[in-house]
Parts: structure tokens; C-alpha cells; sequence
């Protein structure tokens, strides 16, 4: 007979999560799930709250100040753990749940692994319509929970305690899956938390759940090796699953004796060394010139592990027109876009099995001469970027970085997402010259303006058993400061320290660039192109250095007209502030709102034809690429 423990759901649910083991890149074993993010409400204080406490010493719970912020957390969490570990989050049923959609959406277009558990109203139905219950006219079995699903990997909602059983194992899959990984939620009726049943022991026996290493099929394989053979000038493309796989060493091993050129994607960025001679910088929009050169002559590109969004391609304009591609991926869903020859498998295991294969080929020796021209431009760009400055004597965007970057070792982690900040990161980061896995979270997938104060707890407390002498740093804008900064204070109270910078430019400073870079007049982007008499040049501004003080953070404020050296001394104090007191500190300072680093690629948006940017809007569609199989 089958031994059996009579528990809650929420009791339940909760000792699977503790039983679950993971194993990170290295084979270390690790618990699955790193902890809880919460936030109680009446959904779920009493059902799952109670049972989190329970298990407390076992499985940590972290209270969150914004159901969004907490969620975003838990997704650089796993980012920071290269997809090996989870985090949860909790909320109550209504608003509290709907503010995670938006970190769900964040996870799902980065392919990255969290577990949310939103409260939900009462299956029973007898106290209908409870408080935060939306009630849609002509569906009763809708909450607010099924907005999650459009961003949701994998979604249930548990209306019997029993149905544990056959989800859990569905749950699993997918947070470990490379080809399925993504958010999966569970919405958690109230009710049915607290309802008992006779559950078997052995699901809650410790289980170790490996990421899958699925081998491309072979035929795929030896196809993609013939047209890399055909080729004269190639390049890779190494994109974030090359991360997830641990194939880095294994692609330089690949790329290096036979002289082919290799370009990043956001997702993928710092896994190549910046001094390696055919390490060609990232690819893009917001890449570099010398990637973009190169690209534009390719004659067959080797994607690896990148869905080839927009800014990787700059909207598929930057391709020769005759180049061939090649895709590999864990994912058919990514593999086979845009017509390319698709590989389906593990990433280390396709680069190891194209190395065989492509035995005594090299590429054209005038096409590796030109990787070196085109590094040494590079080179000498960011140079002049780091040392110039900007018309009115400001500190640069690229200044930042690179102040960041000249102190950082190879134990810290960089962090940014939205506005101009991920275009400076990723194009003027220079990573280490030795392979010590990734340190770099460029959510540029969603680029979710206020991941960069939230992620960055997650980002920390990942990464503090792995990295005790490490560093997390976020670079953000004033325009995310103000969309979500209370997780501040989440990583201040439970002593998680990192360092944030805020360049506080006066507004929405890069959708400005796009907006009059077009044609268009300035509107509702900097404060002085906003509606109301804080427009004025001496109106109401927000003192950065304050508020952030006042959520428990160190503070290092660099005034106006402060040279590059005041904005080293001031960013090296507040590492050194962070990691004695073990709480964020926060460095403030004015940037010039218009000093680019500049690409020289694409990026199509909408120009409406009275705009005096249409003509060149024309002139790019027409060498956008369009394929179909």
C-alpha cells in the first residue's frame, strides 16, 4: 500500500518545492528552488503564507514591496544562475497578481525560469464576488489570473488538491526544459489552499532535475557543416543559449584555429573574451561598427542560441542579400525562423559536433585579415568615447560604463535593461580576457524600464554563495529610477548589497533621440518638452540622492560638472559603502542627455510620411530581408 501524508495544498505544493534539486553548469547540486519572494494578501496569507512558514529554514521567504518588482527579482535570479535555479513569487488574487504579468512577460520573451503562484478567488463561489474580483460579464470561470496566460509557459489553476499530482511533474519540465523554459504559473484558488488530501510520501522524496542536453539530429548536423564548408566568409553569432549550455569554450574552440569572426547578442554578452583576436563585439543596433561591417559581407552566418530579434539583425537590414543561415537552437520554435537551415539540440553538443565535422576548413584568410582592421577601428572608437566628453563639458554615457567597467573584476555581474543604457552597455563593455561564465544581464528581450532596481536584488542574492567577493552593479536612467524603485529598500532590509547608478539626464532621454533623430519636435519625453510649468528649465525636479537615502540605501551624489575622475572616486566609495554595510548604494549623477555611442545600423519604427526621416525609413525597407521557406 502506498504510504500516504495528509496535507494542504499549500503544504503540499510547498514540500515538493523543497524537494526538488537542481545542478548548476559546473555539476554542483543545488536546491531548485533558491526561495520565495511574497507579498501576503487575503488570497493567500493564510493558505500558502502558513505553509512558507513551515518550512522557513528550508526554503527562505523575501517580503517584496511591489508584486512587480519582486517578480523581476526572481527572474534575474535566474538569469544569474544561468536558467539552474528558480525563485517563486506569491501574491493575493486582483492587483497583486496583475502586477506580476508584466515580470511574466519579462521571462517569457527572455526564456527565462519562474515560478509565480497568484492567489485566486473561491472555486466554492459562495462569498461571490469577494473583494479585488473582477467578475467578467460572460465567463464565470475567468479571474484576473488568465491575463497570465499569453506570457505564461505553462498555466494551471488547481481546483482539487489531487491535480498536484499530474502538474507538478509538467512544472518541472518546463522550468528546466532549454527548448520550453519560461514562466509557469499556478493560480492558487483560496479555497482549495487549504483543502487536505492523502498525498504519497514519495512525492516528496528529494529528486534531482537535470537540464536536458538533447544531440541534434545528425543529418541536420552534417547539412549545416556542408554549407559552412561552401563558405568564404562566415560569422557566428553567439547568442544567450550559448550561455545557458556552457558552450563558450567549446565555440572558441570551434571558431579560433579556423579564423572565423564571432559577434554577441545582448542575451549573450561577456561569454567571449573582448581580447580574443576574433571576438568582433556585439551585433546591431546597439552593436558595433565592426560587427556590422562584417555582417553586411558575410556570406553564411552560424546563429547559435539567438532568436534573432530585431536589434541583433537591425530589422533584418543588415544581411547581405545572398548570405545563408544557419540556426542552432534548443528550441524548433527559434531554430527555424527567417528560413534558415535549422539545427534542434543542445548548443555544446551541436558546436562540438560541427568541430568534427568541419575538419581542415578555415575561412578565407583576406576575410580573418579584415576582423583585425575592424577590431582596431573599434578599439579606437571606444577610446575616444571613454576620454571625450561631451559639448558642454558633461559626463558621457560611455564615461559611465567605462567607470564601471575599469573597476569591475571578474567576480562582479553588470545589470541594465531599457532606455539608453543598454546601447552603452552594450556596446562599450569590455569583458575580462579570462572565461569566468557571464557577467553581464542585459534584459534587452522585454527591456522592462525598473528591472534594473529590482533584478539586481535577484542578480546579488544568486549570485552571493557563487561569488562572496563579487559585485552586482545596475546601470539605469532617471526614467527607470521613477517607474519601479521601492525593491531598494527590499534589498536594503534583507542586506543584499549592490551598487546602482542613475544618470539622471531630465527625462525619457534616448525615445527623445528617436523622436527628433525622425524629424519630430520634442514632446512629453524631456521635462522641458512636458505639459505643465515643471517644464520650465528651473521647475520641479526629483532629488535622486534623497529618496534613495530614505529607502535605506548608501548614497554617493556626483554633482553637475563633476570631471571622470570624481565619478570613479565616487562609484568606487559606494562599492566599497555596499559591501561593508551590505545594502544597496546608490550613485547619482548628471549625464549629458544626447552623447552616443554610435553603431552605424538600423532600426525600423514607424515614420510617418510627413516626417522629414520617411525618406531614409523608404530606403532602408527596401534592403530589409524578407525570407519564407
Amino acid at each position: 500500500m502506498t504510504k500516504t501524508v495528509r496535507l494542504s495544498t499549500a503544504q503540499a505544493l510547498v514540500r515538493w518545492l523543497v524537494a526538488q534539486r537542481s545542478e548548476l553548469l559546473d555539476g554542483t547540486e543545488v536546491p531548485m528552488f533558491g526561495g520565495v519572494f511574497a507579498i501576503f494578501g487575503h488570497g493567500n496569507v493564510l493558505g500558502l503564507g502558513t505553509a512558507l512558514r513551515e518550512v522557513r529554514d528550508q526554503l527562505p521567504t523575501w517580503r517584496g514591496q511591489t508584486e512587480q518588482g519582486m517578480a523581476l527579482a526572481a527572474v534575474a535570479f535566474a538569469k544569474a544562475t544561468d536558467r539552474r535555479q528558480v525563485m517563486v513569487a506569491t501574491s493575493s488574487v486582483g492587483p497583486g497578481a496583475l502586477n506580476m504579468v508584466t515580470a511574466a512577460g519579462v521571462a517569457h520573451a527572455n526564456r527565462l525560469p519562474v515560478l509565480l503562484l497568484p492567489g485566486d478567488t473561491f472555486t466554492g463561489r459562495a462569498p461571490d464576488p469577494v473583494l479585488q474580483q473582477v467578475e467578467p460579464f460572460g465567463d464565470a470561470t475567468v479571474s484576473v489570473n488568465d491575463a497570465f496566460r499569453p506570457v505564461s509557459r505553462y498555466f494551471d489553476r488547481i481546483t482539487r488538491p489531487e491535480q498536484l499530482l499530474a502538474t507538478l511533474p509538467q512544472v518541472a519540465r518546463v522550468l528546466t526544459d532549454p527548448a520550453d523554459c519560461g514562466p509557469v504559473v499556478l493560480a492558487l484558488p483560496q479555497d482549495v489552499q487549504v483543502e487536505e488530501f492523502d498525498f504519497p510520501l514519495d512525492m516528496f522524496t528529494p529528486r534531482r532535475n537535470l537540464v536536458p542536453r538533447p544531440r541534434p539530429d545528425v543529418r541536420d548536423l552534417a547539412a549545416a557543416a556542408e554549407i559552412l564548408r561552401t563558405s568564404q566568409r562566415p560569422l557566428i553569432i553567439s547568442g544567450g543559449g550559448v550561455r545557458y549550455s556552457g558552450a563558450a569554450g567549446q565555440l572558441l574552440a570551434l571558431a579560433g584555429p579556423r579564423g572565423v569572426p564571432m559577434a554577441e547578442t545582448a542575451a549573450g554578452r561577456t561569454m567571449l573574451p573582448d581580447p580574443h583576436p576574433l571576438n568582433v563585439g556585439p551585433l546591431g543596433t546597439i552593436g558595433s561598427a565592426a560587427a556590422n561591417a562584417l555582417a553586411a559581407e558575410a556570406d553564411v552566418v552560424l546563429a547559435l542560441g539567438t532568436r534573432l530579434q530585431d536589434f541583433t539583425t537591425s530589422s533584418w537590414s543588415l544581411f547581405a542579400p545572398d548570405m545563408r543561415l544557419v540556426s542552432v537552437n534548443a528550441a524548433r520554435f527559434d531554430a527555424v525562423k527567417h528560413g534558415g537551415h535549422a539545427v534542434v539540440g543542445d548548443l555544446l553538443e551541436a558546436v562540438a559536433g560541427l568541430d568534427e565535422l568541419l575538419a581542415g576548413w578555415a575561412a578565407q584568410a583576406g576575410w580573418t585579415a579584415r576582423i583585425t582592421a575592424e577590431r582596431a577601428s573599434r578599439d579606437a572608437y571606444l577610446d575616444e568615447l571613454r576620454s571625450g566628453t561631451a559639448p558642454d563639458g558633461s559626463l558621457t554615457y560611455a564615461q559611465v560604463v567605462a567607470a564601471v567597467n575599469d573597476a569591475s573584476g571578474p567576480a562582479d555581474y553588470v545589470l541594465g535593461s531599457s532606455g539608453g543604457i543598454p546601447g552603452e552597455l552594450n556596446g562599450g563593455w569590455r569583458s575580462g580576457s579570462a572565461a569566468a561564465g557571464a557577467t553581464m544581464d542585459l534584459e534587452y528581450g522585454f527591456s522592462c524600464m525598473g528591472y534594473e532596481l529590482s533584478g539586481p536584488w535577484g542578480a546579488a542574492m544568486a549570485r552571493a554563495g557563487s561569488h562572496p567577493d563579487g559585485l552586482v552593479t545596475a546601470l539605469l536612467g532617471d526614467g527607470s529610477y521613477l517607474m519601479l524603485n521601492s525593491e531598494l529598500f527590499s534589498a536594503a532590509f534583507s542586506a543584499h548589497p549592490f551598487v546602482a547608478v542613475v544618470c539622471d539626464n531630465g527625462g525619457y532621454a534616448v525615445i527623445h533621440r528617436l523622436q527628433t533623430g525622425q524629424g519630430a519636435l520634442g514632446f512629453n519625453n524631456m521635462f522641458t518638452d512636458c505639459a505643465g510649468p515643471g517644464a520650465q528649465p528651473d521647475g520641479v525636479r526629483i532629488d535622486f540622492a534623497a529618496h534613495a537615502a530614505s529607502l535605506g540605501c548608501a548614497v554617493i551624489d556626483v554633482p553637475a560638472g563633476a570631471s571622470l575622475d570624481n565619478l570613479r572616486a565616487g562609484y568606487a566609495r559606494a562599492r566599497e559603502l555596499a559591501m561593508r554595510e551590505r545594502r544597496p548604494a546608490v550613485v547619482v549623477c548628471r549625464t549629458h542627455p544626447s552623447a552616443w555611442t554610435e553603431s552605424d545600423a538600423w532600426w525600423e519604427v514607424g515614420v510617418p510620411a510627413s516626417l522629414p526621416g520617411r525618406a531614409a525609413y523608404d530606403q532602408a525597407k527596401r534592403s530589409q530581408l524578407r525570407w519564407s521557406n
